[in-house]
């Protein structure tokens, strides 16, 4: 009887990315004008939508590096979700992701964050800097 090896999930292993994800949900509704929030996959995602879900518009901000990283925000390496429901999906691998709210927002804002993860370690997936994203 032959025993088949089964490619071990890694960042190259086309299959990883292939089946459907495991579903990872989390939100804030307590993101303070000014702070950020830092969220850390258990595992590599292959896709991650944020959704805007504050009902008086405060602002928040999208990013894949801390706001003290480089050129982040003064650079423009983010996206802005001005508007209730406003959301934004990136088909990206990534292993952590960086919500922020303006100082000049009026009051807490509130989102929620969906990811869909591989079985691929997040330790494997590098931290990831550079020209669009702190440069």
């Amino acid at each position: 009887m032959s025993v088949y090896n089964y490619p071990k999930p890694g960042l190259f292993n086309v299959g990883s990315y292939q089946t459907s994800g495991e579903p990872w949900l989390t939100g804030s509704t307590t993101l303070v004008p000014g702070a950020e929030d830092h969220h850390q996959f258990p595992r590599t995602a292959k896709s991650v939508t944020v959704i805007n879900t504050d009902a008086s518009n405060d602002d928040i901000r999208v990013h894949f590096n801390a706001s003290s990283a480089g050129n982040v925000i003064t650079g423009l390496h983010f996206v802005a979700l001005n508007n209730l429901n406003e959301s934004i999906s990136f088909g990206v691998r990534c292993r952590e992701i960086f919500i922020s709210a303006p100082a000049t927002n009026a009051g807490n804002a509130s989102y929620t964050v969906v990811a869909e993860l591989t079985n691929i370690d997040g330790l494997l997936m590098g931290t990831l800097t550079g020209s669009g994203l702190t440069d």
